[in-house]
C-alpha cells in the first residue's frame, strides 16, 4: 500500500512537469523534434522491451501452479500452449489485422483496468468486469481524443481498414472516440468513488485514485507512443510488478525485488530478442518507425492473450 502510494505521488508529480515542458516546446523546438523523432521511437521500443514486458516473466511460475492442478508433470507443455497461442494471434492479425486489432482493444482495456484497481476492491463481483473495461478503456480513449489523426495512422500501420478508421473522424455526428472517452471518464470516477470511500481518514488512497490524472496529462502532451509508453513501464508494469514482489517476498520489499529481477531475467531477455528479430524482418519491408510500431503492438498483443488467460486460470483456481 505504501509502494503504492509513493508510486502514485512521484507519477502524478512527474505528470505534471511534463505536463510544463510541453508548453515549452513551441519556444524549443529540439523539445518537439524529440517526439517525432526516431531515436525516440526506439527507447520506446526499449523501454517497452525491458521494463514493460518483465511484469509478466514470471508467467511460467504461474504456469507450473495450473500444472499442478491440472496434474501434468511435463512443464514442457506450457511453453509449448504459451508459445502456440502467442503466434496464432500473430497469424490472426495479419489474416483478419481489424478484428484482431479490435479484441485486442478490448482486451487490452479490461486487463489494464483490472490490473490497476483490483487492489482497491475487497470482494468482486460480476460487474466489476465491466467496471474495469470502463477504466482501462481510458488509455484508448485518450489518444483517440488528444492526437485523433496520429493515434489513427497507428491503427493504419497495424493493419486497421478504412471503414473501422472511419468510426474515429472528428468531423462524423457520432464521433465513436467522443463517447469513449465519457465512458472511460465515468469508469475512472467511480475508481475514485471506491477509493476515497475506503476510508476518509487516510490520504494514501486519494492519491491511488487519482492515477487517470497522469493518463490524461501525458496523452495530452505527449504522442500516443509516448504516452502509451510511459504509461505501460511506469504505471501499469509497476503496479503488477509490485504485487509479484510482495507475493516472493511480503517482508521485505527488497529482497523481493532482488528475487523478482533474478527470476523475470530470463524470459525477458528471450522476449526482447524475439522482438528483435522481428524487428530486423519487419525493416526489410517496412520504414523503421512503422516497424516498431508493429513489433511492439502485435508484440504486445501476441504476449497479452496467454498473460490475461494464465491470469484467468489462476485466479479460477484459487477460489
Amino acid at each position: 500500500m505504501d509502494i503504492l502510494t509513493k508510486h502514485s505521488k512521484i507519477v502524478l508529480i512527474t505528470s505534471v512537469i511534463l505536463f510544463v515542458v510541453f508548453f515549452f516546446q513551441e519556444k524549443f523546438i529540439a523539445l518537439k523534434d524529440i517526439q517525432t523523432n526516431s531515436m525516440t521511437n526506439i527507447i520506446c521500443l526499449f523501454l517497452i522491451l525491458t521494463i514493460g514486458i518483465s511484469h509478466g516473466a514470471l508467467d511460467h511460475l504461474k504456469g507450473q501452479k495450473i500444472l499442478k492442478v491440472l496434474k501434468i508433470e511435463n512443464s514442457l507443455l506450457f511453453y509449448i500452449a504459451y508459445i502456440l497461442l502467442g503466434s496464432l494471434i500473430i497469424i490472426l492479425w495479419f489474416l483478419f489485422p481489424t478484428f484482431t486489432l479490435v479484441i485486442f482493444l478490448i482486451v487490452a482495456c479490461y486487463h489494464f483496468g483490472k490490473e490497476d484497481s483490483q487492489f482497491a476492491i475487497n470482494k468482486k463481483k460480476a460487474w466489476h468486469n465491466l467496471f474495469f473495461l470502463c477504466k482501462g478503456l481510458l488509455i484508448i480513449a485518450a489518444p483517440l481524443n488528444f492526437h485523433n489523426e496520429e493515434t489513427i495512422n497507428i491503427f493504419r500501420t497495424l493493419g486497421a481498414e478504412n471503414y473501422f478508421l472511419l468510426k474515429f473522424e472528428p468531423d462524423l455526428i457520432w464521433q465513436y472516440h467522443r463517447i469513449l472517452m465519457w465512458v472511460a471518464i465515468l469508469g475512472n470516477l467511480l475508481f475514485f468513488y471506491i477509493c476515497v470511500s475506503k476510508d476518509e481518514n487516510d490520504i494514501r488512497w486519494l492519491y491511488l485514485s487519482l492515477d487517470s490524472i497522469p493518463v490524461l496529462i501525458l496523452n495530452f502532451s505527449f504522442t500516443p507512443l509516448m504516452a502509451f509508453t510511459f504509461y505501460f513501464c511506469f504505471i501499469h508494469s509497476f503496479k503488477h510488478s509490485v504485487s509479484l514482489i510482495n507475493k516472493l517476498d511480503n517482508k521485505n520489499f527488497r529482497a523481493g525485488t532482488e528475487k523478482f529481477i533474478k527470476k523475470a531475467a530470463p524470459l525477458t531477455i528471450t522476449t526482447s530478442i524475439i522482438f528483435l528479430i522481428g524487428l530486423a524482418i519487419l525493416t526489410n519491408y517496412y520504414v523503421l518507425n512503422d516497424a516498431i510500431l508493429k513489433v511492439i503492438f502485435i508484440g504486445l498483443a501476441s504476449l497479452t492473450f496467454p498473460h490475461i488467460l494464465l491470469e484467468y486460470l489462476i485466479e479460477k483456481n484459487e477460489r
